[in-house]
C-alpha cells in the first residue's frame, strides 16, 4: 500500500511558517495585503474565495474583497484593476476564475501589475518561470513540489511524467519538475501510447479533469502519484483524476483526494502575497 501524502499537514506547516514571518514583517511596519475580486455568483469561487478570506486572516495577512455582479462590463472590471495595481495598502490582486460569460479574462491578467501578479499568470511572470528567474509560482503546481519535498522525494533524474497541458497547472508544473533535474514529458488529450508512457514514470502527476483516469495498469510499481483532479464519480462523491482505490495498492506515494493537493493552493498563496509585500517594500531582492 502507498505511503498517503497528507496535503492538510504541509499546507499546515506552510501556513504556520508565513504567519511567523508575516509576524515578523508587521513587526517593521509592513502588513501584506491581498485583494481578492469575485465576479458573479458561481457557488464554487463564493467557496474558494471564503477559504482565501479565511487563510489570510488565520496567518496575519490584510484581505480586501471586491464581490462584482455578474452584469458587470468589462471596463469596470478593467478600471478596479488600475485602482488595486496603485493601491499601497494591497501587494498582491487575485482575480477568481471563471469570470462570467462575455468578459475577457486574459485582459484582465495582462493588466495586473506582474509584482501584484500572486497567481502567477501574467505572461511577464510566466516567462520568468521558463528561465527560471522567478518571484512568483503558479500556487497549484509550487504547492505539489511542496508535498514532493516534503517526503523526501529526488526529483533529479527520475522520469516525470504530466497528464495535461493547461496554463494554471501542466505547463507550470513540467517547467518545476524541469528546474528540478527531473527528466520530463507532457501527455495530453493527442498523446499517442499514454499507459505506456505513464507506466516509465517515476513521478506521475495526473491534472486532466477527468473522474478516475488514472488506473493502476497505468502506474509503475512504487510510483509516485500526485493527483491534482477535482471532480465528481458516477456517484456524485468527490474523487480524483487518479482511481485512488486502485492505484494505492501499486503506487509508493500517493495523494488522497481531498486532502491532498488542494490544501497547498491556498497556502502557496498566502507564501505568494508575503513575497509581494517583502519585494514592494525593498526587503529582498
Amino acid at each position: 500500500m502507498a505511503n498517503l501524502i497528507d496535503g492538510k499537514a504541509v499546507s499546515a506547516s506552510v501556513r504556520a511558517q508565513v504567519a511567523q514571518e508575516t509576524r515578523e514583517l508587521i513587526a517593521k511596519g509592513v502588513t501584506p495585503g491581498l485583494a481578492v475580486v469575485i465576479v458573479g455568483d458561481d457557488p464554487a469561487s463564493r467557496t474558494y474565495v471564503n477559504n482565501k478570506k479565511k487563510a489570510c486572516a488565520e496567518t496575519g495577512i490584510h484581505s480586501e474583497e471586491y464581490a462584482l455582479p455578474a452584469t458587470t462590463s468589462q471596463e469596470e472590471l478593467m478600471r478596479l484593476i488600475d485602482e488595486l495595481n496603485v493601491k499601497k495598502e494591497i501587494n498582491g490582486i487575485l482575480v477568481q476564475s471563471p469570470l462570467p460569460t462575455g468578459l475577457d479574462e486574459k485582459a484582465v491578467v495582462d493588466a495586473i501589475l506582474p509584482e501584484k501578479d500572486v497567481d502567477a499568470f501574467h505572461p511577464s511572470n510566466v516567462g520568468r518561470i521558463m528561465i527560471g528567474n522567478f518571484h512568483y509560482l503558479p500556487c497549484t503546481p509550487a504547492g505539489i513540489i511542496e508535498l514532493i519535498h516534503s517526503q523526501n522525494i529526488e526529483i533529479q533524474g527520475k522520469n516525470c511524467v504530466v497528464i495535461g497541458r493547461s496554463n494554471i497547472v501542466g505547463k507550470p508544473m513540467a517547467m518545476l519538475l524541469l528546474h528540478n533535474n527531473g527528466t520530463v514529458t507532457i501527455c495530453h488529450s493527442k498523446t499517442k501510447n499514454l499507459k505506456e508512457i505513464c507506466q516509465q514514470a517515476d513521478i506521475l502527476v495526473a491534472a486532466v479533469g477527468k473522474p478516475k483516469f488514472v488506473t493502476a495498469d497505468m502506474v509503475k510499481p512504487g510510483a509516485v502519484v500526485i493527483d491534482v483532479g477535482m471532480d465528481r464519480d458516477e456517484n456524485g462523491k468527490l474523487c480524483g483524476d487518479v482511481d485512488f482505490a486502485e492505484v494505492e495498492k501499486i503506487a509508493g506515494y500517493i495523494t488522497p483526494v481531498p486532502g491532498g493537493v488542494g490544501p497547498m493552493t491556498i497556502a502557496m498563496l498566502l507564501r505568494n502575497t508575503l513575497t509581494a509585500a517583502k519585494l514592494q517594500n525593498g526587503l529582498m531582492e
